[in-house]
């Protein structure tokens, strides 16, 4: 045990019996640090004013200087200064004890420790607000101390990992989740004005559909059932939509038996949202708005910063079907192939790309093998491609003009994907034909290819109407809208592997 946390905790000893504590019930503050700096931004250096306020937080460094200390305090909304004057606190108190309050505060309150304090309003001559202290409570003895404030928390991987102890030493840490918050709640009131119902379904679930996406498997004991947990929302929103609801979403958790990147965590938040009577054109619209709404109330603004570039979400966006964005980038025409996957494979590698060997069954496959090498990253300002290849779009209505192409987009925004969304396909003969070839890949080894979800085809035969779906990554776009490099950044408890060694306390 170290003797920096036996020291501690011989302070919380001390503090017991002086009837302080360590480990308070509750506390009533009467005043945040922020409303205080903005309220009183007034008041004169080196004058008082005669309002009693009471705060409550975490003292994050403290300065003693004789007869005199400063504390700073922090909580929610910011800091505020904790001036200490041992004549002021000994004659408000009125205690003949030893030690006395001013020797109580400086020798057994660390940085690190909660307090709650009760004084007037004090600017000093350097300008600085501040409580002045006449009468304290100790909230919580902290055992730990704070990492080095010079140099902060430094190592990124315990800072996903300790996540609290990075929330305590970095402001901006605070303030990402805090938009993070305040953007879910939007986009939820964005769509309940409109008319929008949030309906939740099953996050077990005994077939794992919706997505290409290898699941996780669990099992219950009960019941002893093999169930999956959800990869997607979308095939029980589809049969609320047969149920009769025309406008429902979901704004929940989703996961995925993937890779760890800086764009992936197997378990990741998306909104789905599904409307009837209308098409992947309406969806495009809806998209747009609800993003360009979402900037304006988190960032204030649609041109934003990120990573150093400049995005700007204005609207309109630029839409490109994946055949022109290809061609752009490599100068293959893909409908020039007639369907000939070997031809399109010597077209690629003539260009200087990659063929993958799960790619080369198809046509399609190759397209979106191409798009994704040349043209991906590259999409920086909001686009929408449209139009993608039927072979890696099942659940996709058959475009009404292009054979082999259906209605489906994705949104593109700082070269990642943001958003997809389909006119969704209710013909359920064709999404039996499609399952079944998903279900042929499947068992030939392809663990994100579609199983066949029986009760979701009947749902489909009892008919769906015409519907556009949509689904938002939610944690890709708060990386956007907060400058946010990995997605680590914006999950407060990202899934990690665990420590190898483990360390028991003050170790």
């Amino acid at each position: 045990m170290s003797d920096l946390r036996e020291t501690r905790i011989e302070k919380a000893k001390s503090l017991r019996a002086l009837g302080q504590g360590p480990y308070a019930v509750c506390y009533e503050p009467t005043h945040q640090a922020a409303s205080l700096q903005a309220v009183h931004s007034d008041l004169p250096k080196g004058q008082e004013r005669q309002t009693n306020v009471c705060v409550a937080g975490r003292v994050i460094s403290r300065r003693v200087m004789g007869k005199l200390a400063f504390f700073t305090l922090a909580d929610e909304t910011g800091t505020i200064q904790l001036y200490l004057e041992k004549a002021t606190l000994e004659k408000a108190l009125n205690e003949d004890c030893q030690p006395g309050p001013f020797a109580q505060l400086t020798d057994l309150v660390d940085s690190g420790d909660w307090i709650g304090v009760k004084g007037i309003l004090r600017r000093t001559d350097r300008g600085e607000l501040s409580v002045k202290v006449l009468s304290w409570q100790m909230l919580c003895k902290s055992l730990q101390p704070l990492p080095d404030k010079w140099h902060g928390l430094a190592d990124v991987e315990k800072r996903y990992r300790q996540r609290y102890l990075d929330l305590v030493v970095n402001p901006q840490s605070r303030q990402t989740f805090r938009r993070r918050a305040l953007l879910v709640s939007a986009i939820r009131r964005w769509l309940d004005d409109r008319g929008f119902l949030e309906i939740e379904t099953p996050v077990l679930q005994s077939e794992a559909g919706g997505a290409e996406a290898r699941p996780f498997v669990t099992h219950h004991n009960t019941l002893d059932l093999q169930l999956y947990l959800r990869i997607a929302t979308e095939l029980h929103l589809k049969r609320l939509v047969v149920g009769g609801f025309e406008k429902v979403y979901e704004l929940g958790r989703i996961f995925r038996n993937e890779g760890i990147s800086t764009r992936h965590n197997p378990e990741f938040t998306s909104v789905e949202i599904y409307q009837a009577f209308v098409d992947y054109n309406e969806m495009m619209n809806l998209t747009e708005e609800l993003i360009v709404s979402i900037s304006k109330q988190i960032c204030g603004t649609t041109n934003i910063s990120y990573q150093g570039t400049e995005i700007d979400l204005s609207p309109p966006w630029r839409r490109a079907t994946m055949h022109e964005l290809v061609q752009e980038a490599t100068g293959l025409d893909f409908f020039a192939f007639s369907q000939d996957p070997d031809k399109a494979a010597s077209a690629m590698i003539e260009a200087g790309l990659e063929v993958p060997e799960k790619a080369s069954e198809n046509v399609g496959r190759l397209l979106n093998e191409a798009f994704e090498q040349c043209v991906e990253t590259k999409l920086i300002q909001p686009t929408f491609v449209v139009d993608y290849p039927i072979e890696i779009s099942p659940l996709a209505r058959p475009h009404r003009s292009k054979e082999g192409i259906v209605e489906r987009f994705e949104l593109f925004i700082a070269g990642r994907e943001t958003a997809n969304a389909f006119s969704e396909l209710i013909d359920p003969i064709d999404q039996r034909q499609r399952l079944t070839a998903q279900q042929a890949r499947r068992d030939a080894g392809d663990l994100e290819a579609h199983s066949i979800d029986e009760d979701f085809l009947n749902a489909l035969e009892v008919g769906m109407p015409p519907t556009g779906g949509l689904g938002i990554g939610i944690d890709r776009l708060v990386m956007l809208l907060t400058d946010s490099p990995s997605i680590r950044d914006v999950i407060a408890f990202p899934l990690l592997r665990p420590d190898s060694v483990k360390s028991s306390p003050g170790q």
